[in-house]
């Protein structure tokens, strides 16, 4: 039977240095992995944790969105209020914009697509110039939406591809959840339900003239008394209310609102995830701005 000769001292002794070096190789490359992978974890949690972005809750559901897109859903909404259509017509349009453009304002899509609910000038929604203006583009869509009767009570996927003709049309059905909890709470039926988590205000607010004129044509409130640095709007009801103080949170990162109250509820920026506190509701709207 032969034998393994024993290496000479000298090859073990050559030997042991390169071991040790691919050794203190792979340690370094074990170590390099879990900085890199810690560094790119912890920039992940700090994001999510300090990002902008409002959440919001109804009837069981919660869904994130981020200030661009909470404040498009919010003047959406607030257009149904002022054409007194029901919530149903909101969370349609709210879930046809989500499926065609995320609920943002886009300047490009597929052929001549533009805009919230990318639609395209060749198909007469109206000029490019129009169809990007949000109050516009919304408008159509409801004008084109009450053509069709019995809507509210229609499958959603049904009446967003009458009005959409999409080539897409069973994919409406996957966002009824976010257009449902946009709806009920932007137009003042789940009070309290928005909450927006955003950075300190930058450069100067919005005018109290300014918001009371946006308040004006998207949502038909003109009962507004604007101040220095606010405006305080009487509503006929808390429903009407509510769907005034839930506008002007979606739409705080774009004024810079700093605080809106209801009755004796608030929503402070300065609160972060607070959300608002509590306290009785009241059909008195004060929106602070910067």
């Amino acid at each position: 039977m032969p034998t393994t000769r024993p290496r000479p001292a000298a090859a073990r002794s050559r030997q042991r240095p390169a071991v040790r070096r691919r050794r203190r190789l792979a340690l370094l490359l074990v170590l390099v992995v879990v900085v890199v992978g810690g560094w790119f974890g912890g920039r992940q949690l700090v994001s999510s944790v300090i990002s902008p972005k409002c959440t919001i809750t109804a009837a069981g559901m919660t869904e994130t969105f981020d200030p661009e897109q909470t404040g498009n859903a919010a003047l959406i909404a607030a257009l149904a209020v002022k054409r007194q259509m029901p919530p149903r017509a909101a969370t349609i349009a709210l879930t046809t914009a989500f499926q065609e453009s995320k609920i943002r304002n886009l300047r490009f899509g597929d052929r001549d697509s533009l805009g919230l609910f990318q639609q395209r000038p060749s198909q007469g929604w109206g000029t490019a110039e129009q169809i990007l203006d949000p109050v516009h583009a919304t408008n159509a869509f409801y004008d084109a939406l009450q053509k069709y009767k019995g809507y509210e009570t229609a499958d959603i996927t049904k009446i967003a591809q009458q009005v959409q003709k999409s080539g897409f049309p069973e994919a409406y059905r996957d966002h009824e959840s976010q257009g449902r909890v946009l709806a009920s709470t932007l137009t003042g039926h789940s009070p309290g339900g928005l909450t927006c988590r955003l950075d300190a205000v930058k450069g100067a607010a919005a005018s109290p003239k300014r918001v009371a004129g946006d308040l004006a044509e998207q949502m038909g409130v003109t009962s507004v008394r604007a101040g220095a640095g606010s405006l305080t709007v009487t509503a006929p009801s808390t429903t009407a209310a509510w769907a005034v103080a839930q506008w002007a949170v979606a739409r705080a990162d774009a004024y810079g609102a700093t605080k809106v109250t209801v009755g004796d509820r608030a929503w402070d920026r300065s609160s972060g995830d607070q959300g608002w506190s509590s306290g009785s509701d009241g059909t008195t709207v004060t929106i602070r701005l910067g």
